[in-house]
């Protein structure tokens, strides 16, 4: 069942391109190239790698910068900024690295490393790298010696200003001793964790151009829909169930879909911690090996449901002459009918380019949004084989006889969080005004333009632009957030939530804001997520939102009506038709047992649904025996303000 299903308009703005050759967010970032420290967020196939050409060159030419590295995190993805025409399209110059200087190529890193310094002293302009280069590489250089010099960095959320994240520590060092000029680039900016990119003070200090994943879609010319999905299975995931007539990726693994599967990590609970008798089961569920082309290392295998070859690349298999001769193969693709079926482990994510590519299957738990980003992102190349995408996540269901028990409840309800955030970032952007009694008449608004009534703006630059380009980048460290993951099934108030636990983690992240911008900040997260997570349908010459179930003129929206709905329930929901009565109360067990400790300013507010709660029940006060998770937690407000109430009698005497 998709928890996530969106569909676009094809308008082709995104692939088309304007007098330089510039796609639509290449343009948007070209506009930021005069910035000394750019940050470009965008998703995958969007046209980053192009983007910083276009920039570099730029700062080549007029901005007085003399030589330009980039860093990558991997070999493969170096091929992303090998030699491009760009005049050809209205640019006016080519990218042309010399071979010399591309180092993501096979060999030793010191020798790399010899090469990295040879170029600081040579003519050459353009230098490519991994990240592991430019860490080695910068041990015991002066970072002087990067005085005007540009380093792009690739996939950028792999820094971090976790002391020991030595590529963060390099970046650090450029920025505070040399006149460098920096370009980030990142498809997801949250890494995944709770450690931060960069420090704020750091991260103060960028330009940031945010192209959305929505923008992305919107604009392709073919791709029309895409789904987020999970399927949950016991047992192991390529073996037959005993209730039924085949293995949970049998029934999930479609061989008419050009499909990416990635396997566990070894490390997870799903693991059978063999990893190639698992792309054995995979290739028996997919039917007989014929033979394997000794040239291309591409696997032959004949289908059992159809009779058909299904041409399949074996990624897991870690052997340098056979890894290194299937990922040449795959380099070349040029036709739909190349390859079907992909089987990776650790590859086939960051960079990895199969534009036919239809659906991604990934197997066990993911606890990076990060990844699950990328890996999506595999699928959402634009391209005429396809007019929708997939990413299904195959996960173990919590078993009750199982050691691990809490670990899979918490692998589910972090899958299902990632899906909400997934939903957020895909959905179109909405303006957020004020509502007032009486508008201005001349003033136009378009449909993706909501006033509010008692809506709060920010006062401080700071909270602006987290509103503007970190909205997203907040939503996923609220969802990652230890309470707020064991909130959001709904055994929380609504208000709870979105004025006692949002605020509080803001403050924990962005320690410099006011109370003001905190409330600011904290409004725009709730009313965003509230607002995507609705449907607005038009009446008449009127607009209604359902919220929570209900019904609301779009015209009568105000502050205090948007916080009694939780912004993130739509997911468990779904959940609860999709997992059997016995996993939900697993669920609900390990959520009982890991409660969040009250605080006075949520049982405060919990104060006058007690009061109502015993009113209409005759006098009786909430158990906080009771299954009902409101109720119960109505309880233990009611123990935790008396407790208050005995503690001040004894402070005032």
């Amino acid at each position: 069942m998709d928890l996530v299903h969106v569909e676009y308009d094809q308008t082709g703005k995104s692939k088309s391109t304007n007098a330089l050759g510039m796609r639509e967010m290449q343009e948007m970032a070209y506009e930021g190239r005069t910035a000394q420290y750019l940050l470009l967020k965008a998703p995958p196939a969007s046209g980053k790698s192009r983007a910083l050409m276009f920039i570099a060159l730029d700062k080549l030419k007029n901005q007085g910068i003399k030589k330009v590295i980039v860093a990558v995190p991997e070999k493969s993805i170096g091929a992303s900024f090998g030699s491009t025409e760009l005049k050809k399209f209205g640019f006016f110059a080519d990218w042309n690295p010399n071979p010399k200087y591309n180092l993501c190529t096979p060999g030793e890193e010191k020798s790399k490393v010899t090469a990295f310094l040879n170029f600081l002293e040579s003519d050459e302009e353009l230098l490519v790298c991994t990240h592991a280069t430019l860490r080695f590489a910068f041990d015991g250089l002066e970072p002087k010696k990067l005085d005007d010099t540009l380093v792009a960095i690739d996939e950028f959320h792999h820094v971090s200003a976790e002391g020991d994240n030595i590529l963060g520590q390099v970046l650090k060092s450029i920025m505070h001793n040399s006149t460098a000029h920096i370009v980030a680039m990142t498809g997801s900016y949250f890494r995944g964790d709770s450690i931060p990119v960069l420090m704020p003070e750091d991260e103060a200090k960028f330009t940031k151009v945010t192209y959305t994943y929505y923008q992305q879609l919107n604009g392709y010319e073919f791709l029309k829909s895409l789904g987020i999905g999970y399927h949950f299975y016991t047992g192991k995931y390529f073996k037959k169930h005993p209730e039924k007539e085949m293995s949970a990726l049998a029934e999930i693994l479609d061989e008419n879909q050009k499909t990416i599967i990635h396997i566990p990590s070894v490390n997870s609970a799903e693991s059978s911690k063999e990893k190639y008798e698992e792309v054995n089961h995979i290739i028996d569920v997919l039917g007989e090996l014929e033979y394997q082309d000794e040239t291309t290392g591409v696997l032959h295998i004949k289908s059992q449901k159809t009779g058909k070859i299904l041409k399949v690349a074996d990624l897991v298999n870690d052997n340098p002459k056979s890894r290194d001769k299937i990922s040449a193969y795959l380099r070349e693709v040029k036709s739909v009918d190349d390859i079907d079926i992909i089987i990776a482990l650790g590859m086939a994510k960051e960079g990895f380019d199969w534009p036919y590519c239809q659906h991604a299957l990934t197997i066990g738990y993911r606890g990076s949004l990060t990844e699950i980003i990328q890996i999506i992102g595999r699928a959402t190349r634009d391209s005429n084989n396809k007019i929708h995408a997939q990413f299904t996540n195959l996960i173990a269901q919590p078993d009750a006889q199982d050691d691990d028990v809490k670990l899979s409840v918490n692998n589910m309800l972090k899958a299902i969080t990632a899906s909400l955030l997934m939903e957020q970032v895909l959905a179109p952007n909405f303006k957020f005004k004020i509502k007032k009694d009486e508008d201005d008449e001349d003033e136009e608004d378009d449909d993706k333009t909501i006033k509010i009534r008692g809506f709060k703006l920010p006062t401080s630059q700071r909270a602006k632009d987290i509103i503007d380009t970190d909205l997203n980048d907040l939503k996923a460290k609220l969802l990652q957030d230890p309470q707020m993951l064991k909130a959001m099934p709904g055994n929380v108030e609504p208000e709870v939530i979105n004025t006692v636990l949002i605020p509080k983690i803001i403050r924990e992240i962005y320690p410099d804001l006011s109370d003001d911008d905190v409330e600011a900040v904290r409004q725009h997260v709730v009313v965003d997520s509230v607002i995507k997570n609705s449907t607005i349908e038009e009446q008449g010459d009127k607009k209604f939102i359902r919220m929570a179930g209900s019904f609301v003129n779009i015209d009568n929206i105000h502050i205090d009506l948007i916080d009694q709905v939780n912004p993130f329930q739509k997911a468990f929901e779904i959940l609860s038709k999709s997992v059997t009565t016995q996993v939900l109360k697993l669920i609900d067990e390990h959520i009982q047992s890991t409660k969040i400790e009250m605080t006075e300013e949520e049982a405060i507010l919990l104060w006058p649904k007690i009061k109502e709660w015993v009113k209409n029940n005759k006098g009786e006060q909430p158990s906080i025996q009771a299954f009902d998770h409101k109720e119960k937690r109505m309880a233990e407000a009611l123990v935790f303000l008396r407790e208050l109430k005995r503690k001040k009698a004894l402070e005032n005497g």
